[in-house]
Formats: C-alpha cells, structure tokens, sequence
C-alpha cells in the first residue's frame, strides 16, 4: 500500500553549524547518496525555518529543517493484531511476526503502533520492543503517567519477560545463563547492528529446554531476560553456539553473517524466518498496586503442547 508520505525534522546545534544543508542531509542519513539529496532540496521537500531550502545554504545553530517524504509503497506486513488485556491505563496487544513495533526504513503505516493508535488513540505506546520476526505479547501504555510508571519498573527489571525460542541443535544443558555483552557492531547495511561486544552493555538470559526434537536437530527453548538489549535473544543464542532456527542475521558466536563483497542487499536486524515469541509479561500495574501476569498462545512450531513436545515427554498428543 501506499502510505500518506511523512515530515521528518531536525533541529541544528553546534557540531552541524556551518554545513551546507545537502551536507546535513547526507551526513546523517546516510541511507541516501549526496545526490538524491541534492535532488530532493532542489524539488522543495526540504524547508529551512519554513521556508524552500537549497542545497548549499548554510546552516546556524538554532535552524530548523523539515523534510517532506513524499507517500511510498511500503512492504507488506500483517495487518492484523489481538488485544490480550485492556483497561484504562495499559495494553497488551499479541504482535503477529512480520509486522515492525515502530516506523523505520521503508514501514511507517505498517506498524504495530500506527495501527493501535488507529484503534486506541494517539496515547498509546510501547513500553518495550519485539524485532520485526518476533510474535507476541507486547506491552503498550495509555497515558504519560502510566508510562512513567512501567518505564521506571522496567529499569527496575520488575517486568518479566518469557519467550519461546527454537534454537539450533540439541547438545544444550538442561538449563543455562549467558551473561554476553550486547553493543553495536560495524557492519554493511546498516552500518552498525547490535552484536556481541565485550565492551557492551550488561546483558543476561535465563534458558530452560522443554523440548528437544532430534528429528529437525532444534530444540524448543523457554527464554526469560531481566535484561532487554535489541535482539538479545537472538544474540546470546547464537553466542551460545544455538542460533535461532531459520536466523538469516546472527551467527555461532553471537556476530552477524559475513556477506560476500557481492550481496547488494546484506542481511538486516529486521529480516524473518526465524521462530521467537514473548509467551509471558507480568508487570506491576499502575493502578492496581499488584502483578497482572498476561499469557500469548504461541504458534504450533513454538507450542510446548505441541505433538513433537508430547511425544518428547512420553505421552499421546492430545
């Protein structure tokens, strides 16, 4: 579909004063060459402090830039989301996989939070993220001071997240921490990702196996994370020597894949094909004063009930 188009500003302060405005431009969004924004000043989507733009005009600290995108055909996404729990102070919607949490690239329309702000209002906003592939339950706020709340428990780590993950391979323990630093990397496209790093930043999984199936060399994993680093899961399991079945991104050592010098388009963070669901969020309500535990059935190839689980355990499916 072909969104609205979007208006994206910037504010300039000190390190940008005295650049070209095709020189901003190019500088830090890089997703585009000096040309292209060359070409777009020239055609008057660029506005400095209100007024058409060109692109050797010199910026001063204080300036204000608005670039008008003009609409876009943005990639497919599930369009669809249930509602878990609802009241006047939170939500917890269930993120199909595919569909992005937040605008980003080519998605602006096709979002997890443009599409419950259509529902819900304005108001709403995630307190936390799930990666493009990633399906499950999602915790939204509905107001500023309901944000402020869960934000602060959040830093806190009083919000516990359980996932289901199918990772690679059976030779795991029964249960194990990793405790992997997670930072950005340098990479191709874009120019950083967050990988293993060892001078990242503190980041923890807790793992238990429920399941391991031989059959397809995998094991179906049970993830809790105090900590919420992007795509931490992904990374530690890959770290582990486990990644993700299906991950076109992280490979054994927690790093992204090499592509060859020949791969226009290299792997991205937000590229699918790999099978991760937040299962279960328990949070401490704003209002209330206790817990609420919410629980997102996960697809069959994640199910613990599933037959290949039942079989593991020794018993008839049901």
């Amino acid at each position: 579909m072909k969104n609205k188009g979007h208006c994206y500003r910037d504010r300039i302060l000190e390190p940008d004063e005295g650049l070209t405005v095709e020189a901003f431009y190019s500088r830090h969004y890089t997703h585009s060459t000096l040309e292209t924004w060359r070409q777009r000043i020239e055609a008057g989507q660029v506005l400095i402090n209100g007024r058409p733009a060109s692109p050797g005009d010199t910026l001063t600290r204080g300036d204000h830039l608005l670039y008008q995108r003009l609409p876009w055909e943005e990639p497919a996404a599930p369009g669809d989301f249930e509602t878990l729990f609802e009241d006047g102070d939170v939500l917890v919607l269930a993120k199909p996989s595919g569909l992005p949490v937040l605008p980003g690239g080519f998605f602006l329309e096709n979002t997890l939070l443009y599409l419950a702000r259509q529902r819900y209002g304005a108001g709403c906003s995630p307190i936390h993220r799930l990666g493009r592939g990633t399906s499950g339950a999602i915790l939204f706020t509905r107001s500023a001071r309901a944000a402020r709340f869960l934000t602060i428990a959040m830093k806190e780590r009083r919000i516990r997240k359980v996932y289901l993950a199918l990772a690679s391979g059976t030779a795991m323990p029964d249960a194990f921490t990793i405790d992997a630093p997670i930072g950005p990397v340098p990479y191709r496209r874009p120019e950083t990702v967050h990988a293993y790093d060892p001078g990242g930043r503190l980041s923890i999984s807790h793992v238990r196996v429920l399941c391991r199936r031989p059959e397809d060399n995998a094991s179906l994993l049970e993830v809790t994370i105090p900590t919420g680093r992007p795509h931490q899961i992904r990374i530690h399991l890959s770290f582990a020597g486990f990644p993700l079945a299906g991950d076109p991104l992280y490979q054994i050592g927690g790093l992204p894949r090499a592509g060859g010098v020949d791969d226009e388009w290299p792997a991205a963070p937000g590229d699918c094909g790999y099978f991760l669901h937040s299962w279960k969020i328990r949070f401490p309500h704003p209002e209330r004063g206790q817990d609420v535990e919410v629980v997102c059935p996960p697809p069959r190839v994640l199910d613990p009930e599933s037959s290949s689980s039942a079989r593991e355990r020794g018993r008839d499916p049901d």
